[in-house]
């Protein structure tokens, strides 16, 4: 009988009995697990949810998005590039399933490009790295102008300063780093709170934006034809067709964080089934309470040319005063988006500082053992939040040399971000996902193929696409430098490697199925028996 016990114990039972105690019991990233597992299935959806935060991200650059079309632009391009956002979230919730680690696609990366894994993914992670910063940036950049513009709406005389903007800037981007670093045990009932921001913001705006035009003497609402039929575009390029693919780019700035809730894979128990639906969860949320935001505040539009004059630092703020007609309806609103992005940028801290620490910890950055430290008090990557923290106070500084500079930089995040997918998961297609053994959300069959197929292929299309200019003429004012940002970076990652990766660069350590560390020895040992 207990013959028959062992033998249908399987290999896990085997290759307990050869490690014995050699082994070291760590977690799925291959490390010794340091950070608490404070999350649970609804503060890690909270997390992504917040994060994304796809309404109020597509709200405050709405200017830009009615520019590419007008309003049926936005609505049709947002559904386009939530599509194929979808089939890319679907991708990485594989890897996720099956390697669920902070590092989230700089370890997935590392694994799915086999004997290249070492260089594939210490560029997939730095690239993920400089994204999450530009979003943290450009999340800060939203906040600031949107302080300054509900200051500005009580007093028609102020004239907004760019060093108005980075005072708001500063003091915004600080609070929510600070909160990462000595709040971390209440980061999970944070984002719940965060999550009715989210949910409760945007149905308020709705039903605000739906009622008020065409009452107590206020403009009716738009046409029907203005917000779903009336094409407009004048940045310049002849083809509707390219203003189309143009326009997506603000739709994925929007919905293009599906690894947010990757990097908290350390911080939650069985995170290989949680991970997926956390991030399932916030791609439908997002993609549902943004289009009906979008269709609301459309409608909400009588005077398309106020809100596109550039005389507000934060054009949504036009668009509810047409709605609401009051200035106190107005910052009412702006309240409303405020705490939502508020808690974003908390989160975009949480995702960066997480991924700076994944790649510390593993010898690829500078300082390793400072950066990949986790602080035995506070209980998180204290000094990866912190050198996060410092990196966005010189990119705001860039703010107030010049805003076109800025937005160069922050404007490359969608690039970067994609860059760093496509290192993950064209790889796992290219081997015919076989350097990665299958977790619980599995995508077999040529539906994987098809999925993992059309996610490369859109991102390899729309990262030439989103490198043309935003407009016609091409002036430096207008000119997208994303393509210098992304190259610059690309080559310092480059001179990291060299003089980084090539020497001391341990990557992400191997792991049994079980998510213990297995000398080579041992394994050899175990494999021969």
């Amino acid at each position: 009988m207990e013959d028959t016990e062992k033998n249908n114990a399987g290999p896990d039972h085997d290759l307990d009995e050869i490690l014995g105690t050699t082994a070291e019991i760590v977690n799925v990233g291959g490390h010794k697990q340091e950070l608490d597992k404070n999350f649970s299935l609804l503060s890690i959806s909270a997390l992504g949810i917040v994060n994304g935060c796809t309404w109020a991200a597509l709200g405050g650059s709405i200017a830009v998005a009615i520019s590419n079309g007008g309003p049926p632009g936005v609505i049709y391009e947002f559904i386009t590039v939530s599509i194929f956002y979808c089939l890319i979230a679907a991708s990485l919730a594989e890897l996720a399933s099956a390697i669920p680690s902070s590092g989230g696609v700089y370890h997935w990366a590392s694994v799915t490009a086999g004997k290249y894994g070492r260089v594939c993914g210490f560029f997939a992670g730095f690239w993920n790295f400089f994204a999450w910063i530009f979003a943290v940036a450009s999340t800060s950049a939203i906040i600031g102008n949107q302080t300054v513009q509900m200051y500005a709406t009580y007093h028609p005389e102020f004239q907004a300063k760019s060093w108005h903007v980075f005072v708001s800037y500063l003091i915004v981007t600080w609070c929510c780093c600070c909160i990462v670093l000595f709040a971390n045990r209440a980061l999970p009932a944070l984002n719940k709170f965060g999550l009715i921001f989210i949910l409760g913001g945007v149905c308020v705006t709705i039903v605000v934006c739906a009622a008020m035009p065409g009452t107590d003497g206020r403009p009716p609402h738009a046409s029907p034809a203005f917000v779903f039929k009336n094409w407009s575009a004048n940045i310049g390029y002849s083809s509707n067709g390219f203003v189309f693919l143009m326009g997506m780019l603000n739709g994925a700035y929007a919905i293009g964080t599906p690894d947010c809730v990757s990097h908290l894979a350390e911080e939650i128990p069985r995170p290989e089934i949680n991970v997926p639906k956390a991030i399932a969860a916030q791609m439908m949320i997002g993609f549902v309470t943004t289009l009906c935001y979008m269709i609301a505040i459309l409608f909400a539009i009588r005077d398309l040319s106020g809100v596109l004059s550039g005389s507000s630092t934060f054009p949504l703020a036009e668009i509810y005063r047409q709605a609401t007609g009051s200035r106190a309806g107005t910052v009412g609103l702006l309240v409303v988006i405020f705490l939502p992005i508020v808690c974003a940028c908390i989160d975009t801290y949480v995702a960066a500082g997480r991924t700076l620490w994944a790649l510390a910890r593993d010898n690829a950055t500078p300082f390793g053992n400072f950066i990949g430290r986790v602080d035995s008090r506070w209980r998180n990557p204290f000094n990866a939040t912190m050198v996060c923290g410092c990196i966005c106070t010189i990119l705001g500084c860039i703010y107030v040399g010049s805003t076109t500079a800025f937005n160069a930089f922050v404007g490359s995040f969608v690039l970067l971000s994609s860059s760093s997918y496509l290192a993950a998961i064209l790889p796992h297609l290219l081997s015919r996902r076989s350097n990665v053994t299958p977790g619980p959300f599995w995508m077999n069959g040529l539906l994987g193929y098809a999925i993992h197929g059309i996610a490369c292929s859109y991102i390899a299309v729309f990262i030439v696409i989103f490198c043309f200019p935003y407009a016609l003429p091409v002036q430096a004012s207008n000119m997208n430098y994303s393509c210098l940002i992304i190259g610059g970076l690309t080559i310092l990652v480059s001179f990291l490697w060299m003089f980084k990766g090539r020497k001391g660069y341990s990557g992400p350590q191997a792991l049994n199925y079980k998510g213990r560390k297995v000398e080579s020895t041992v394994m050899e040992n175990a494999i021969e028996a």
